[in-house]
């Protein structure tokens, strides 16, 4: 840890930088996952999906930038090399080979998904710590990321349930 004024106590920043680095390997999963999409998607609405697939890329840049700046400011260093994420992330591998629309679209809603659950439990986890102030970036990022993963899901063909369908009368 380097040094810092901030007056959390060093193990609680130690955790947080831990659990902050965790996440970046994910974020620059994601990123790199938005990124095969975008390049790779192909059939009707191409460049709807093509152009979101890009905006949700930099959101999710952004995202990164905020955990490894808050992992730095922490006394921290922020691991953030494709080498690093390649070995840390949590995500699924993103499906190489993927061409269509659907299945893109499929594909990137569960990454976003599970990205967004995994940062709601670092808001449970960074509360128990005592940094609330990390818990609040990991708010920022679900509900960020819960937005993103909305425009995506927008996008799919709506499954209709029992309970979804209804009857004229």
């Amino acid at each position: 840890m380097q040094f810092t004024h901030n007056t959390l106590p060093e193990p609680i920043r130690i955790q947080s930088v831990d659990l902050l680095n965790k996440h970046l390997a994910a974020a620059i999963d994601l990123q790199a996952q938005l990124k095969q999409a975008h390049w790779n998607v192909r059939g009707p609405g191409f460049m709807a999906i093509h152009e979101l697939f890009d905006t949700v890329a930099t959101e999710v840049a952004e995202i990164a930038d905020q955990m490894a700046e808050r992992a730095g400011g922490l006394g921290g260093t922020a691991f953030g090399t494709v080498q690093v994420a390649a070995k840390r992330s949590f995500l699924i591998p993103y499906p190489l080979g993927v061409a269509g629309v659907a299945e893109h679209v499929f594909a990137v809603s569960a990454s976003l998904a599970a990205f967004s659950q995994a940062a709601r439990e670092a808001i449970v986890i960074s509360t128990a710590y005592g940094d609330a102030d990390t818990a609040d970036l990991f708010t920022e990022v679900s509900r960020g990321i819960d937005r993103q993963l909305w425009f995506v899901e927008s996008h799919a063909v709506p499954h209709a349930t029992p309970a979804a369908v209804t009857v004229a009368a």
